[in-house]
């Protein structure tokens, strides 16, 4: 079975990833933790957690001011370019964010997680940016510091490096390591090659 969380006061070495950069995103990933009131081996609910930072998550049908053309060009079968996006804070503090609703709810877990981390960290927003030509649809303002800093706290928000680490060295599965944040293995993978433990993983993991 998956590991849990040692009753034991935890050092900073068995709490945080060997890298400068991943230890930042884990320190934050943690404060969110804390924020959500989430054990470091429980899944965290990035649907709660938005209500947390007044982001309303909506339909994308919300958008009415959409052409029928652009709405159809988001939510057609095949419209996988998009992940999320959120608005401009509205005077009263709050955000809307879009999920795209074609994607699995496991990727929209870690989009909506990216987006409460875009807003904690004080990021410029994320927007959808139609324009009337489909091959040139834009759906974000990118800034590839922010989307990394980003989605590096959000992914060590959804999976702590504690537990990661602890489930490796057990020869746990990336996927059953996915199936028990309730993430994707793509998700799971990434966190296991960023924190630096793909080798011990590749000579552990029996599947």
């Amino acid at each position: 079975m998956l590991v849990g969380q040692e009753n034991k006061q935890l050092s900073e070495t068995e709490l945080l990833p060997p890298t400068i950069k991943r230890k930042i995103f884990e320190r934050i990933g943690l404060q969110i933790r804390q924020i959500a009131a989430t054990p470091l081996d429980r899944a965290l609910n990035p649907w709660q957690l938005a209500t947390l930072v007044k982001l309303k998550v909506v339909d994308i049908d919300f958008l009415s001011q959409l052409s029928a053309e652009t709405r159809n060009i988001l939510l057609k079968e095949n419209s996988k370019d998009w992940s999320g996006a959120t608005t401009m804070p509205f005077p009263n503090g709050w955000r809307l964010v879009f999920i795209n609703p074609k994607h699995s709810r496991e990727r929209q877990r870690a989009t909506l997680m990216e987006e409460v981390s875009h807003t904690i960290l004080g990021h410029t927003p994320s927007l959808i940016m139609p324009s009337t030509d489909e091959e040139q649809l834009r759906f974000r303002n990118f800034n590839k510091a922010q989307e990394e800093a980003a989605y590096g706290v959000g992914s060590a928000a959804l999976i702590p490096y504690y537990i990661l680490r602890l489930s490796v060295e057990r020869g746990i599965s990336a996927s059953r390591i996915a199936q028990k944040f309730a993430v994707s293995e793509d998700l799971a993978l990434f966190r296991i090659k960023v924190c630096r433990l793909w080798e011990t993983y590749k000579s552990l993991t029996k599947g």
